[in-house]
């Protein structure tokens, strides 16, 4: 059990039946009375935020989440299917995956994050590697501000700007995290 004392930005808490990360913390200690403590929190299974204000003596039930190791298998139906160090398999929808499902590669490690028995997060690794496999010739142009980039579509569908170098057939590196161009991967 937490108390109030114990919120920080990323700590995960159970209020109302829903587990909840925090997003944004503030405190204050008025002039007389108790302290405050101001939160931006994070339903972890629908993805709304709410803030909430807490008082010192409030209490938090810790929630029952539990971290596992998975490997992608496959995509059916708009499911994808991974499965665990025992050989079972666990069916996670798109809108949990978000843009992570277009990084996804045959027998990638990930980690689920299991509440009451269903995925609510997976983390892919930090950086993958996709074939570019369709791009426009770079046109050289207004060059002034440095950084020009042209968009790129990679295997699985994703498009993002990359470097005017960059051409059809090249391998990128990508930063899952947040889907921007990290480098080129030399063959």
């Amino acid at each position: 059990m937490y108390t109030a004392s114990d919120l920080r930005k990323g700590l995960k808490i159970m209020l109302d039946g829903q587990p909840l990360i925090i997003t944004e913390f503030d405190f204050s200690k008025p002039g007389k009375g108790q302290a405050i403590y101001n939160c931006k929190l994070k339903n972890m299974l629908n993805g709304s935020t709410l803030s909430r204000s807490f008082r010192s003596g409030d209490r938090f039930d810790k929630p029952e989440l539990t971290n596992i190791s998975v490997r992608f298998s496959y995509e059916a139906d708009g499911k994808y299917i991974f499965t665990d160090d025992r050989y079972e398999e666990l069916t996670i929808p798109a809108d949990v995956l978000g843009s992570g499902r277009f990084f996804l590669v045959d027998d990638m490690p990930c980690e689920a994050l299991l509440f009451e028995g269903s995925a609510i997060e997976v983390t892919l690794p930090n950086f993958v590697e996709r074939k570019v496999v369709k791009c426009d010739p770079g046109a050289r142009g207004n060059t002034a501000s440095g950084k020009v980039t042209k968009p790129a579509t990679l295997e699985g569908g994703y498009t993002l700007p990359v470097p005017l170098f960059v051409d059809e057939g090249d391998v990128i590196r990508v930063d899952t995290r947040n889907g921007e161009y990290v480098d080129r991967v030399r063959t």
